[in-house]
Formats: structure tokens, sequence, C-alpha cells
């Protein structure tokens, strides 16, 4: 299906005064950025709106995902009228006016979209008004929030609309809006010619952190100073630096670079220096890194690096994270600083990343071995009669919760080991534990 909006002259007019990010919304699906997850053809959304079953929905994601955008073209999709209400400005009066409104349309055969934008912001007396309308089907309501619904919004509400979860834009994403901005001569910048190196797009689309209007906004005031003449304009990475109001190194790849940064901090906290670990985070702050990046790169250290020397490293680390997305700067920062300090000096061991690689490489590269016997389950009579799982021995009926000499692997694999654990922190009591059961197997097999 495809979907054309028509607008009017007037409107065509006004738009051509609108911002870059307003004249850039998309007209059709195909336009659309970002959430494949909803959007692909098999997906749940675009299937409910191809058949024109649209329901009340609610659009949960952060700044700039195209919250707004979508709701639109749900609307252009269907062919309803697209009435916007503000959380905060419209009370009980406004909601009940919109409602008679969407009866009228109902009566003469039109659906009608509510759409309340940052409807986190409805108060209780606002959703207990809007909620009889949306009970009895008099509109399709649509809201935008950027909080989680379920601690914002009332149950009954919540029951009676469908959560859909939007994810921030990827780098790619803003990248291919950005180059689609600057080719549009009708709604875009095409207009002009510009010049730019091709590293520029991904620069902007990764200080746009996601954000879909952050970037076309950047990119319009780039425009605008770059005064274009006759050969057309130059975008260039001073530029950007002088829009943004920063140094040109938290861009610049190729000089003091984000990436290396983040190596930093990784190889700081490996090799056991909680300052050098602290220095790299505060640079990566100061040159505007988002700190949730920084926080996601912590729980991949305390499982790669730290591992079972001190489990509770990665309890640590998740707790930062979600300590940053519950109470944001400085106490976020804060608490990921804690955990980036305590894996630091907490006791390294990479074992369990390196028997996970290993267990990936062997499962790509060596044949589909079937599961012993012993090992299969047996939910049916006939599974039984097939002696799928008869030898199996019920480790917690064993001496020690241990079934000595039991085999857990395809015959083809007896006696790989992939997890060596090291004899640092935690792990040396594992491995002095793994080393017992052995001799115990041993033991097993020697009396066998």
């Amino acid at each position: 299906m495809t979907l054309n909006l028509f607008e009017s002259e007037e409107r065509r007019r006004s738009a051509q005064y609108a911002p870059l990010a307003a004249r850039m919304r998309p007209r059709v699906i195909d336009e659309y950025i970002g959430q494949t997850h909803l959007l692909d053809a098999d997906k749940p959304l675009r299937k409910a709106l191809e058949r024109d079953q649209l329901h009340s929905v609610i659009f949960w994601g952060p700044p700039g995902v195209g919250k707004t955008s979508l709701a639109r073209l749900v609307a252009g999709y269907t062919g309803a009228e697209f009435i916007t209400l503000s959380a905060v400005q419209s009370g009980v009066k406004e909601i009940r006016e919109v409602s008679q409104r969407a009866r009228a349309n109902s009566q003469s055969g039109r659906k009608t979209i509510v759409f309340v934008d940052e409807v986190h912001r409805f108060n209780k007396s606002q959703q207990d008004a809007f909620l009889p309308y949306v009970e009895e089907g008099a509109f399709v309501f649509i809201g935008a929030t950027t909080e989680n619904p379920s601690f914002e919004l009332n149950n009954a509400l919540l029951s009676r609309a469908r959560v859909y979860p939007l994810k921030p834009l990827t780098i790619d994403d803003l990248t291919a809006l950005l180059q689609r901005a600057l080719s549009d001569a009708e709604n875009g910048l095409g207009q002009t010619s510009w010049s730019y190196d091709a590293d520029l797009l991904r620069m902007i689309a990764e200080a746009a952190n996601g954000d879909a209007r952050q970037a076309l906004n950047i990119l319009e005031t780039m425009s605008d100073l770059a005064d274009p003449g006759e050969q057309g304009g130059i975008l260039s990475r001073e530029l950007l630096a002088s829009v943004m109001q920063v140094s040109l190194k938290r861009f610049d790849k190729g000089g003091d670079a984000f990436y290396d940064q983040i190596s930093a901090l990784h190889k700081s906290v490996r090799g056991s220096n909680p300052d050098g670990a602290l220095y790299w985070f505060a640079r990566m702050l100061n040159g505007g890194c988002d700190p949730l990046y920084v926080a996601r790169r912590v729980v991949r250290m305390a499982s790669e690096d730290i591992g079972n020397a001190d489990p509770r490293g990665l309890d640590l680390a998740l707790s930062a994270w979600d300590v940053q997305e519950r109470l944001g700067s400085p106490e976020g920062e804060l608490a990921i600083a804690q955990a980036i300090v305590y894996l630091a000096c907490a006791p390294k061991s990479n074992a369990v990343y390196s028997a996970f690689n290993a267990a990936m490489k062997l499962a790509a590269e060596s044949p589909d071995y079937p599961v012993p016997v012993h090992l299969r389950n047996a939910p049916t009579k006939l599974m039984k009669e097939m002696g799928y799982g008869k030898e199996y021995r019920y480790a917690h009926d064993e001496p020690g919760a241990y079934a000595a000499g039991e085999t857990y692997l395809p015959e083809e694999l007896d006696g790989l080991r992939l997890y060596h654990p090291v004899e640092r922190g935690l792990e040396s009591k594992v491995k002095e534990k793994l080393e017992y059961l052995r001799s115990l197997d041993e033991a097993y097999q020697n009396r066998s």
C-alpha cells in the first residue's frame, strides 16, 4: 500500500518557511527512517495499517525518533482526521470538544485520530475524562511519550492502548536522512549544490545521538552559516565544530578519536588502573559522550574482563546503567564512575569470555552432533520406548548432588574442555570445585 498525503497550496507555501526538521517529515511510509521492527512488511503495526484495523496506541521512545511523524503517517494511511491535543494545555473541556467532533466524523463515516504528545503529562482528571471516549471507540487514541507509560498512565487507559516502543535511530539511519535532506530540492536543501567530506554526515549523526530532529537542526544551521555562492556551499568539519561550540576533536575519529578513548578506558580497566580509567571516562564526558553509551560498555567489561573472578562486578555495572537511566546527570555519571573503579580494582578473568568464543566457533565449524539419548526429553510414550532419557541420572539424587561419571556432551566431543578458570578471585574457588568434580569422574570411571 502506498500513502499519499495531499496538502493545500497554502500549506505547501507555509511549509517553505518551516524548519528543516518539519519540512523533512516523511509523507509516505517508505520515507520513514528507522523502526523497522514495527514497519517492515511482516510486522504488527504495518499489518494493522494495511488491513485498516487501526487501534489505540502509545508510541514510547526517546526524543527525535519519529513518534509524531509516525502518528501523522498513520492518520494519512487511514484517511482519518488528525487532531492534536496538548497534554499540558488541554483540560477536560477540550477533551469533550474533541470527542464531540469525533462523533460527528463517525456519523459521516470518517475516522478520527486524537494525538496527544507528551501523554505522560496527562494528569489523573485528564486521563479519566479521556477514558470513556477511548472505550466506546469514538476516536483512535495515539499517545507519544519519552517516559515509561507503565509508570505514567493509569492501568485503565494503558489497558486500552497497545504500547509500541520506538528505538533510537542508528548512525546509518541518520546519515541516510541527512543525505536525503541535502538532495531533496522540494522540501530539503537540494536547491543548493553542497560539497562536504565523506565522513561529515556521520559526524553530524553521531553528534545527534539518535535524534533525527537534532541532526536536521545541526545541518540546517550549518547550511545557514555556509553562505552558498554561485558554485554552491561547503560544509566542513570546522563549521560543524563551530555550530556545536565544542572542540573538533569530539567528532574527529582521525584525531583524538572517540573510539580510541573508549578503547583506552576499557584497557585501563583491564589493566587494573582506576586512575587511567577515570581519566578517560572524564575525557569522554567532557567531549559530549552519552553516559549511557559508556554504561553499556562497562557492562561488557564486567563480563569480558572480570567474569567469575568477581561476579558482583556485573551487578554493579548493571546498577550503574540503571541509575543513569533513572536519575540522569550527575548522579548517574557518579554511579558509572563507581562501577568503573570497582571493575578496575577487581580480580580479572576472561575465562568465560574465551570459553564462550570457543564454544561459538566450535558450534559453527563442527557437524551438528545429535543430543545423546540419555539427555533427550521424553514427553511421549513413543519417545520413552525409544529410550529417550532412560539412563539419565538425576543429579539431586546422587551423593553431593553430583552424578559422577555422567556425560553431557556428544560422544564425538567427549572430554572437551572449553572453560578454564583462572586462579584469581572467586574463580579460584570455581577452579578448585571443578577439579574436585573431575576427580570424582575419574574415580567413577576407574570403578567401572
